[in-house]
């Protein structure tokens, strides 16, 4: 009786399982600048970071392309800037089984401007707290176009769309955070720290007024001793200012996306097969 329980067990299993189903592991995404995924020496180098990094075998995990077009959508409207086919190179993984918290680890040999504390200031602005992102290039690049094809493989994995408004808000804050670093010659860590410092405050107090947060960058200056120019400074209270704007987009996506991920929580599968084994 009991093995033709187990018997029954299985074939309930294989018919909720359905038909075509892959073992690609949907909670992982890797997205490559088209030039990286167009040469295939380029994106054989970024794939040995990822593995040798993220230990995941790429065979079972969803890609996606990024375009020129799509960094040009962001980035012309932000810095003025456009990019041709054969410039974008920035490649990144997104790993959200490990969405206990948000962590980014960048190919600092290849990625000459951003860092991890960048990306994961700029994803917060975003509402992205969760997940492990890998960042790299085939050659030295910045890495500002690498955050579109972050946010691209949160989308994939997730299935829901960051708003267009949220994208651009991150997308600026680090655009501004690469010019300041170049303008103004500030280490990238120091500078995020000011930023991360005057970003939690205008948000707990919800400061909208520009000339405030203008001054509450002025104080952390002070505070942190980090010399920035007032252009900079503007162009950086902008950014917060846009980032406090667009806070109402910013928590419908952050609701939508955490139902997402504890709805696909690996432990109710496993609770699943436990329940028709029993």
């Amino acid at each position: 009786m009991r093995k033709i329980m187990i018997l029954l067990a299985i074939i309930v299993v294989g018919m909720l399982i359905p038909a075509g189903f892959s073992t690609s592991d949907t909670q992982v995404v890797a997205t490559y600048g088209e030039t990286t995924y167009n040469n295939a020496n380029y994106k054989n180098i970024v794939d040995t970071f990822f593995i040798n990094n993220a230990g995941f075998d790429l065979k079972n995990v969803d890609s996606k392309i990024i375009t020129a077009s799509e960094v040009n959508k962001i980035s012309s409207t932000i810095t003025g800037k456009t990019y041709s086919s054969d410039q974008i190179f920035s490649s990144a993984l997104v790993d959200l089984n490990e969405n206990d918290d948000l962590e980014v680890s960048v190919d600092k040999s290849k990625i000459t401007t951003i860092t991890g504390d960048m990306y994961i200031s700029a994803l917060k602005s975003a509402g992205i707290t969760a997940g492990h992102v890998y960042v790299t290039s085939p050659v030295e690049a910045t890495g500002e176009s690498a955050l579109a094809g972050i946010m691209n493989s949160y989308e994939v994995a997730t299935d829901v769309e960051i708003p267009e408004t949220v994208k651009e808000a991150a997308n600026n804050e680090i655009y501004t955070q690469a010019e300041i670093v170049k303008n103004s010659d500030v280490d990238a860590d120091d500078l995020s720290k000011l930023v991360d410092d005057v970003k939690e405050e205008v948000q707990v107090n919800n400061v909208t007024d520009h000339t405030t947060i203008v001054n509450i960058i002025n104080n952390y200056t002070v505070i942190n001793n980090i010399n920035i120019t007032d252009s900079d400074i503007e162009n950086l209270a902008t950014s917060i200012e846009q980032i406090q704007n667009v806070q109402g987009d910013i928590n419908n996506y952050q609701n939508e996306v955490s139902d997402i991920l504890n709805s696909t929580d690996a432990g109710n599968e496993t609770g699943l097969l436990d329940g028709l084994f029993n």
